[in-house]
């Protein structure tokens, strides 16, 4: 009985790389990028004005014959395509480094609602329940996607922001949508996401004054995704999300490399 237990163990051990090659080599499906890069023109909440620096140390043949580039760089946590980290809005939430895994990978649930944003527009309960009525509950251990469209507006700051200007008094001027209040409580009390993620500045939309939203979800320990884009790229349901920030000790957000696989069985 033992040596049939150990040869079973030492076959499955075996045969799990190769249900899982075709995730990587490209067969099963496809991966989508949802990352905006960062650069000089990232966009950047508007009190970070420092944006993103990158600066060369080194570029070019050395004098020993090889190439060699060094770059070092300096970001606001919350700039760019970023990660919430829950402590971002609630005291003695979960820190950057401390967020599991499994609250930064799971299945997508995308709701699309670029047919009717305006630069104030709150995303309801009503979007979500009549997204259900289609696609069924959004699943426990989800991560939830807003499309809203505004991600198409990156490049230009003024029409992303609502405003191209800078520091304290510029944010009274931000204009873009995000999520209503009442939409993060019921996403509390009714559905068991891990963490939601929206292709605009803020889950709250910008002309927030007390950021309800993020202080409901981030309590709850549920991290917020920013800035990201290409959701337009993804099925509503079926696509499977890897969001993992460089992982700072003690921080409250951070840069985020995020990415979802798409099954082959789901298209192109």
């Amino acid at each position: 009985m033992l040596l049939i237990l150990c040869i079973t163990v030492i076959s499955s051990c075996q045969a799990a790389p190769s249900g899982y090659s075709g995730v990587f080599d490209g067969s099963a499906g496809r991966w989508v990028d949802l990352t905006h890069s960062f650069a000089e023109s990232t966009i950047y909440w508007p009190t970070d004005t420092a944006g993103f620096q990158l600066q060369e140390l080194a570029f070019g043949q050395t004098e020993g014959g090889w190439f060699y580039a060094s770059y070092q760089l300096a970001s606001a946590e919350h700039g760019g395509t970023h990660l919430d980290a829950p402590i971002h809005f609630a005291d003695g939430g979960l820190m950057n480094d401390e967020i599991p895994l499994s609250g930064l990978i799971g299945p997508a649930a995308v709701v699309d609602v670029s047919e009717k944003v305006d630069p104030d527009y709150l995303v309801s309960i009503e979007d979500l329940t009549t997204w259900e009525a289609v696609n069924g509950d959004i699943q426990d251990g989800a991560i939830l996607l807003i499309r809203t469209g505004w991600s198409d507006r990156w490049d230009d700051r003024t029409a992303y922001l609502g405003t191209n200007m800078t520091g304290e008094e510029a944010v009274a001027q931000l204009h873009f949508p995000g999520i209503s209040e009442e939409l993060a409580q019921w996403l509390v009390d009714e559905r068991g996401i891990v963490a939601l993620g929206i292709d605009t500045p803020s889950i709250d939309y910008g002309q927030s004054s007390d950021f309800r939203a993020h202080v409901i979800l981030y309590r709850e320990n549920i991290s917020g995704f920013e800035n990201i884009t290409n959701l337009d790229l993804l099925p509503v349901t079926g696509s499977f999300v890897v969001a993992l920030p460089m992982k700072i000790k003690g921080g409250s957000g951070g840069p985020l490399r995020i990415v979802a696989f798409v099954p082959a069985e789901l298209g192109s």
